[in-house]
């Protein structure tokens, strides 16, 4: 049976990142929140510095407002335009340097067996949802409006808005409206 569940965005809490330099907003994580093996939340860069050092945790980073620059401890650097993502062992935390001012930034982290894609795109028409075997799929409107459509079920979908779909094998699941979108399809570990 298919499924849909708004996350009630007043509800979300904000903690300070590990290494203090920094605070995150925690959407979700599981399957148990204290030992979780997946975790999604929005980070707040206001200055220059580190990230926190997570070790065996896989990341995947998408800067939301301006553009980032991250220079890694082996030399590696890479700057990041608004909407695209980067992945990295979350062990070699990298060091941020804000370009055109401060960002907010979605974080998808993964452990052990753990599997989910991160996908950060506009939504400018209609986008099916490919539904798959015990996965399910996170939706964040960042802006604009929507309608998810499961089955013969539609949801509205305002700027701002948090929903989980688990689709049951078979179900149409699309999404449709104008904006821009975050959406991560995980699978297998732990339902939300």
């Amino acid at each position: 049976m298919s499924f849909v569940r708004r996350l009630d965005a007043d509800a979300l809490r904000e903690q300070p990142w590990a290494n203090g330099t920094g605070s995150t907003l925690l959407i979700d994580s599981g399957p148990d929140p204290d030992q979780w093996q997946w975790r999604l939340s929005m980070a707040r860069i206001e200055h220059d510095g580190p990230f926190s050092t997570l070790p065996d945790t896989r990341r995947a980073f998408v800067p939301l407002d301006v553009p980032i620059r991250l220079r890694f401890q082996d030399g590696r650097e890479r700057e990041l335009l608004r909407l695209s993502r980067m992945t990295f062992d979350g062990g070699d935390a990298p060091h941020a340097e804000l370009i055109d001012g401060a960002t907010r930034a979605f974080n998808l982290m993964l452990r052990g067996d753990a599997q989910a894609q991160l996908i950060a795109r506009p939504l400018n028409g209609s986008m099916l949802l490919p539904v798959r075997a015990n996965s399910r799929w996170y939706v964040h409107l960042l802006s604009g409006r929507a309608q998810l459509h499961v089955a013969d079920e539609t949801y509205a979908l305002d700027s701002g808005d948090h929903v989980w779909v688990a689709p049951e094998p078979g179900t149409r699941t699309q999404l449709e409206g104008g904006g821009e979108v975050i959406l991560v399809e995980l699978g297998g570990v732990g339902a939300p």
